[in-house]
């Protein structure tokens, strides 16, 4: 069984783009859904949401069953994508309107990355990295140009009563805001849209990397009338729809541009859906089947349970990828850096250690290198972990439960009564990666964090 150290990969500030040949240098576009669930898509076997765009993009490059975020809400979740890096390490925790901190500045992310090898760069839709200074803001984080909102479209009054009224929503151009945004955000999907396709098409011939975060199916959820009533799925089956029309338009433009062969495009989502709806929710009028579907998974967000941390993820390069493959092996946004980084043949200095790990040969099918154990952190305490078929989840008063994730992905069975011995290696694992990452796991018989 693969050490769950993390792999030995490392990044510094200083960024060298490769000098090889290339065609490795392919535009980057990532949608990042928010609060989309494993079976929300009818490619993922969702009834009543039809998502034709999203399922062409499975056909044309490649569905993965078994993709994890490495958090199960919102702003851990993005600190983990854009870093490569476990969010224990940096931003473990949800950021809100009164939150001072941020994604701190010795971080690189992804757009710094890409930005440090010659490419345009922009940010879509919502941030929730930090927005109490301008070097906070995605302008400062990597990003040439920003539209969309700081944190979370539900951070307003009466949403989130403890707020006060000096905390607004408000739609931001680069480091202004330019708009106040109310609780009927009908077109904020097409807005985010609007600008990524026109980001696209000012991008010239120079390689580019959008970053569209859509702020959809996050409650509330909203949709103009031209996608109001369309689905068979309620609004929220209308919200995912018009997302994938979203998804459609950006395939489009790259199409009438001459660029969807050279473009690297990655749908997923940030976590698992709402299950149990917030009282607050309840009070403003929220149905519950205006939250998505975890299907065939246990658990929702915030939860360490698969559907929180197992979401949907195609992904398309037709000029390196085969078509129409399906990929069971267990991966997660923590690869995404250092996958795009290989694609795009950009060297990472040795400087600080990322937990993900270049996808490119697995993609290409030339092989399936062991991977290290997936960890499943709720803030900075370790509550699960994941190594090949097994999965190892830690109850509040720390019993283990043992899951066999290949033969029972929905988490019903619990084995642990049956093998012992792997709960003990399994959780030495568990022990030995907090400790290495700074963060805490619970004591096998329920005493407390180590």
């Amino acid at each position: 069984m693969k050490s769950a150290a993390p792999c030995a990969l490392l990044v510094g500030l200083a960024l060298v783009a490769c000098q090889g040949p290339s065609p490795a240098r392919p535009n980057v576009v990532v949608i990042f859904a928010d609060d989309l669930g494993y079976g929300d898509l009818s490619c993922y076997g969702a009834p009543e949401i039809e998502t034709p765009q999203l399922d062409r993009l499975a056909e044309e490059g490649l569905r993965f069953t078994d993709f994890y975020s490495a958090a199960s809400v919102c702003t851990p979740a993005r600190a983990a994508l854009l870093t490569g890096r476990y969010p224990v390490r940096h931003l473990s925790h949800n950021l809100g309107p009164e939150s001072t901190g941020g994604l701190p500045l010795e971080e690189v992310t992804l757009a710094d990355v890409l930005r440090g090898a010659g490419y345009r760069t922009m940010a879509v839709g919502k941030w929730h990295l930090g927005h109490a200074r301008p070097e906070l803001l995605p302008t400062g984080r990597g990003f040439e140009r920003f539209v969309g909102l700081l944190y979370s479209n539900d951070m307003i009054l009466p949403w989130c009563p403890w707020l006060t009224e000096e905390h607004v929503l408000e739609l931001y151009r680069d480091e202004e805001a330019v708009q106040l945004v109310q609780y009927d955000q009908e077109h904020l999907t097409e807005l985010y849209t609007e600008e990524a396709l026109r980001f696209i098409e000012d991008a010239g011939d120079e390689p580019f990397f959008l970053y569209l975060a859509h702020s959809m199916p996050h409650l509330p959820i909203s949709v103009s009338e031209r996608f109001r009533g369309r689905s068979r799925g309620g609004l929220y089956g209308d919200v995912i729809e018009c997302l994938d029309w979203s998804t459609g338009e950006i395939l489009r433009v790259l199409e009438e541009r001459g660029l969807a062969e050279d473009t690297l495009v990655l749908f997923t989502s940030d976590n698992g859906p709402w299950h149990d709806l917030p009282e607050r929710m309840l009070q403003r009028g929220v149905e519950p089947s205006h939250a998505g579907s975890a299907d065939p998974l246990r658990g929702a967000k915030g939860s360490s349970w698969e559907g929180g941390f197992r979401v949907p993820a195609v992904l398309r390069w037709p000029a390196a990828l085969p078509r129409g493959a399906v990929v069971h092996e267990p991966t997660s946004t923590l690869d995404l850096l250092p996958t795009v980084a290989a694609a795009a043949g950009v060297t990472l200095p040795a400087e600080r250690v990322l937990d993900g790990e270049d996808l490119l040969p697995l993609l290409r099918q030339e092989s399936a290198p062991a991977r290290s154990p997936f960890l499943y952190y709720r803030n900075d305490t370790l509550e699960a972990l994941r190594d090949g078929r097994w999965k190892l989840r830690l109850a509040h008063d720390g019993r283990p439960e043992l899951f066999d994730l290949e033969a029972d992905p929905g988490e019903r069975l619990d084995r642990a009564g049956e093998e012992p011995e792997l709960v003990r290696e399994l959780y030495a694992t568990m022990v030995a990666s907090a400790e290495a990452q700074g963060g805490k796991v619970r004591s096998l018989d329920g005493d407390g964090a180590r």
